[in-house]
């Protein structure tokens, strides 16, 4: 699991940017790239990372489930993700 502190942080990134977006958009559409570099660093939404929404963790994530690729595997092989079944050949 995720330290707190990390998760708290990406929360924190996603309400700054959803906040910056419409102000963005129309500082880009101007051309305005002065004024644009005086947004915070985290309005930009590169600075968002995806993370599982199950643990917090960065590395490892399938966006089509939002999770881990442990959490995924854990959920899949209990039966918890519907029309997921584990392969054999």
């Amino acid at each position: 699991m995720a330290k707190k502190s990390w998760i708290e942080r990406d929360a924190r990134k996603r309400r700054t940017v959803e906040k910056y977006a419409e102000l963005r958009k129309e500082l880009k559409a101007k051309k305005d790239y002065a004024s644009l570099t005086q947004l915070p660093r985290d309005a930009s939404p590169t600075r968002l990372v995806n993370r599982c929404r199950a643990t917090g963790r960065r590395r490892g994530y399938m966006r089509r489930f939002k999770l881990s690729r442990i959490t995924f595997r854990e959920l899949a092989s209990s039966g918890m993700i519907p029309g997921v079944t584990k392969s054999s050949w």
